[in-house]
Formats: C-alpha cells, structure tokens, sequence
C-alpha cells in the first residue's frame, strides 16, 4: 500500500497489520487466507457489486476487502446501522474505481445498497402496486420517501385537497400506490391522493346505496361558503345550506360552524345520478312555528330582542327562530317618524302586541304603541272646539304651520285662520317655527288624528262692524303698499286691514305694470270706490281721486272696465 495515501486516511499500517496478523490467527492462516481468496478473485469491472469482508475500523473509515490485490475504503457515515460495522462482517459494496495511484480501489456500500434495494423493489412491485415508506425529507415538488430506495412522491399527489406545509409529513409512514416505474432512471413516482380517492369513491358507492332521506347521519365539516357548508358524510359530500342550518336568523354559516367539526345532520334530498345529497341541522329539531297560535295568541303582549331594522320597520326576536316586524306605522301613536332608528336600535329588549300571525309564510306582525293608550281616543274630550291652546310653531308649509299641542299631537293653523283682513300670502308672514303662540281649537277629527286651529278667532271679526263702521264708499284715505301683483297693489290700511288698489284703478291711461307706477311701502292718497263686507273686499282708486278734483262725475265703480283676466284676478286673489 502507498503509505501517502495511508497518510492521507490516518491509516498506520503497522496498526494493520497487527490486526491482520491477529485475524488470521498467525502466518500460516495468512498464507491459506490469501490463497483461497485469491483463488475466488472476483470480476473486477467498474459499477459492479462485489462482495467484501471488513478487515478493520480505522478513524472515520472502514477497511474491507474484496478479494482484489489491493483493499478498498468505505467511509462510515454510508452504513446506516453502526452495528453493521464487525471486523469479518460480510458486506455488499459497489466498486466504483480499480487500484489507482495509491494501490486502493475506491468502494461504496451506500450505492451497493441502494442497487440491491432497487432490485428488490423492481422484483417485488410494479405500476398499481399499493407500498408503505416512511417520509424522509422535503424536496422541490414533493417529498422523498424511503421504501429501501428513495421514492418521489409529488406534493399534488399528497391528498385530495391542498395540504398546506408538505414538511409537516417528514417522519410519518405513508400508504400510496405506484404511479410510474422508470427502471432506466431508477426513478419511482408514487401517489397518496390515488389511494384516498379510491377509497373514498368505494365509501360513497356504499353509501349512496345505504342512505335515505330522514336519515340522521354523521359527518365532518369540510368546507364553508358564504351560502353553506359542505359536510363529508364518508365518502361523499352533502351541501347543508344556510336556510336549513337553524330556525333562526344567521348571517354566516361561521356563525355555527367550523372546518373539521364533527355533527349530525338530517338527508333531506338525494340525487344519485349526481350524487348530490341535501342535508339539514335545523330539522333535527322541530319547527317552532308549528304550535305559533297557542304560543303568541293575537292581543298578547310579549317581550322581544330588536335583531334587524329596515327602512320600512323592525324585527323582533321573540325565541330562536321567532321573528315578528314592527312596521313602522305600529311604531308610536302620535310621533312622525322618518326611520325606524329613530326609535329603537339593534339590541333593544322591546314590548310589543301580536297583531297578526301567518302561519304559511311564518310571518308575525307586532305593534308597540298599542301597549300605550292611544291618546288620540281621549284628544278630543281633551280639547274640545273652542279650547285656548298655547304650542309652540313646529313647522310651515305653504297651506299653513304645525303647532305642537303636546308631545307627538299637532295641530294644524291654515292660511285661511291666520287673519280675517290681511291677505296672507305665505304663513311665515304671520308666525316663525319656534314661536310660542296662543290659537282656538276649531275642530277634532279623532279618525284622521287631526286638530284644526285659528289664530284669528281669537279675535271677533272686524267685517261684521269695524270695518263697515270705519270704511265708507268714496272716503279719501292713506294706505301704505305692502305687496304686488300683476293685477295690482295691495295697501295695508291700519289695523292689519287691507285693500286693493287693481291696475284699472291706477290711471286713467292704461297701466300694464303697478311697479311702474308704485312701489312697496309707498304711502299713497286713494278713494274708496267699493266695499264688500260678504267678500271681505275693500277696493281703491287713484283714478277716481284725480277725477273727482277735476269735477268728473263719480259713481259706484263695477267691473265693465276690466278685462276677462282682471276681473278673475280681482275676484280671486283681493
């Protein structure tokens, strides 16, 4: 041997030989050794198998040899079981190089031993087969798996659903059936998913052959959707929807259910041919609408949960799977509501009256304000015609303004109450909203919950004697112009009294615009040309008052001089 080499090894070859010496039992058992090994040599061709006897265990290497002239290396870390390693062990190495510079034949006993097990392997399976290995590391696209030689087993085929982290399955043992066998790559492709389908496919052929509709049967939930979940009742998947997982309202199957529990559910449907099956977790239990009429009697009064609210009203919880609405209209007696918010929030513990009860539809109607009085049974004993009231102005429209009696009763104070001189174009000319003032109660209508007010009652009419006694035809007057109109001026004559001064009455020539002849709060010198007690009318004129100082005869005026518009604009709006 080239004592570099053994150098190189940390090999000392008296050390060798000593225990050479000490194996063959003296020089004599040497030579007979030699000789018959030398008379089985073996054929010595790179890539065979050949087999050895270990002749000694010297650092981190083992001395073997195999009947060649020289002996050969194999490093310890290529023999998995320490135990292996006994001086005159008979071993299987792979001889990869003959004797070289250094007298040594470079061996392998990992390699031998991965031959020998591919040869095994080869003799024993082939494509189909079912075999079981333990998990041994993690590479690109699967895993590696030992069954004597190392089998690829790609990360897709692992099981019928993603797994997730492949590494969590190093270390474990693993069934699959043999996908591809390549002898010339000695590669083999293997697949675990193969074997759970089949198996499952068996299970659900079984099943879809046991199961029946009203069959309660166990299951693992496997996925969940916005819609539903999917249950695997072994071997086959069934949908349980939403609708059919609780009597009550769910939002989200989540709500009940998690991936991997174990529950018990109902067959409602089967569809073999597209081995569909319908299941339900509500069914298990009965239907609490089935006895609704003796639980909740029309009239009853109950208490409930505000689950949901709606533009149109809310929903009221009375049990588990128990809802009734409250409509909005059923909400207060005398309040004006825009949204049901206004009055109740999610959460609310409520009281309410059961109104109605649809038993097909599984629909409940409920009230609130019928567990109150309704205050508008006793408004009007309460406020009888002729009544004072002071309230406070709560809105205006353009017919006239709410006034606010007591909390949630209106009254309404019209245009037409507002004065019994002025002409009120608009309520905001009388009263502002927030104003405090005092009205007459006119009349009660309990059937359509109104209250009618004046303000002007409250004062006696002056038509029926002041204005009469103060006003006479052809009297000369002042007046102050409050408004106009395209068929004249309105003047404002004391008193809140009003008169109308018409185009016609404006000039002797013809006058098309009063704003081209007056303006607003213009005082103005006019004539009473007529007075009207049953219209409430005062009429006035400049004309006549130029005319009569000018000694132009003067008589009662009528209507002769107006157009067919004027005289529909002095009747209507004077």
């Amino acid at each position: 041997m080239d004592r570099d080499i053994l150098k190189e090894y940390n090999i000392n070859l008296a050390d060798i030989e000593k225990e050479v010496d000490a194996i063959m039992g003296g020089e004599d058992n040497k030579k007979k050794m030699e000789s018959t090994c030398y008379d089985s040599i073996q054929n010595f061709e790179i890539g065979t198998v050949l087999k050895g006897r270990i002749l000694s265990s010297i650092g981190d290497n083992v001395v073997i040899d195999c009947g060649y002239k020289s002996e050969g290396m194999v490093p310890k870390f290529e023999f998995d079981d320490p135990s292996e390693i006994a001086i005159g062990e008979e071993v299987e190495v792979l001889l990869e190089a003959v004797e070289d510079d250094s007298g040594l034949i470079k061996l392998s006993k990992r390699k031998a031993d991965r031959i020998r097990g591919w040869e095994r392997v080869i003799a024993k399976y082939k494509e189909g087969d079912i075999i079981t290995g333990r998990v041994t590391r993690k590479i690109k696209g699967g895993l590696l798996v030992d069954m004597g030689v190392p089998i690829f087993l790609p990360a897709s085929q692992i099981d019928v659903k993603p797994p997730g982290d492949i590494a969590q399955y190093i270390g474990r043992e693993v069934t699959c059936r043999i996908l591809k066998i390549d002898e010339a790559r000695q590669n083999i492709v293997v697949s675990r998913r193969k074997l759970i389908e089949e198996e499952r496919n068996k299970k659900k052929q079984e099943l879809l052959t046991e199961i029946e509709v009203g069959q309660v049967r166990k299951g693992v939930v496997k996925n969940i959707a916005d819609f539903g979940a999917f249950i695997d009742l072994g071997g086959l998947d069934g949908l349980l929807h939403i609708t059919d997982m609780s009597w009550g309202r769910i939002s989200h199957p989540s709500e009940l259910l998690a991936i991997d529990d174990e529950i018990e559910v109902t067959i409602l449907g089967i569809d073999k041919e597209k081995e569909k099956v319908a299941l339900g977790l509500k069914q298990k239990s009965e239907n609490p609408w089935m006895h609704i009429e003796e639980k909740y009697p029309i009239g009853s009064r109950v208490k409930g949960q505000v689950v949901n609210i709606m533009s149109y009203g809310a929903f009221v919880k009375l049990e588990t799977g128990i809802e009734g609405l409250v409509h909005i209209s059923e909400m207060s007696w005398t309040r004006r509501i825009n949204h049901p918010s206004e009055i109740v929030a999610i959460g609310d513990m409520v009281e309410v009256v059961v109104l109605k009860i649809d038993k097909e539809k599984e629909e409940i109607s409920l009230s609130m304000k019928q567990t109150e009085v309704n205050p508008w049974t006793v408004i009007e004993e309460k406020y009888p015609a002729g009544t004072k009231i002071k309230g406070r102005v709560r809105n205006l429209t353009n017919y006239g303004a709410f006034i606010e009696i007591e909390e949630g009763v209106d009254g309404l104070l019209h245009i037409s109450d507002m004065s019994w001189a002025k002409k009120v174009g608009h309520p905001s000319e009388i009263v502002k909203k927030g104003d405090k003032i005092e009205a007459i109660v006119l009349s009660v209508d309990r059937e359509k919950k109104r209250v009618a007010l004046g303000l002007k009652q409250l004062s006696d009419d002056p038509w029926t004697k002041e204005i009469p006694d103060t006003f006479k035809v052809g009297d000369i007057i002042k007046g102050k112009v409050t408004k106009l109109t395209n068929f004249g001026a309105f003047l404002e004559l004391g008193k809140g009294i009003e008169g109308l001064l018409h185009i016609s009455e404006f000039s002797n020539e013809k006058v098309t615009n009063p704003a081209d002849v007056v303006n607003i709060d213009d005082e103005l010198e006019v004539k009473v040309i007529r007075i009207e007690p049953d219209a409430r009318k005062i009429g006035l004129s400049l004309k006549k008052l130029s005319n009569s100082s000018t000694g132009e005869s003067q008589q009662q005026p009528s209507d002769e001089g107006m157009d067919a518009s004027e005289k529909e604009a002095s009747a209507t709006d004077a």
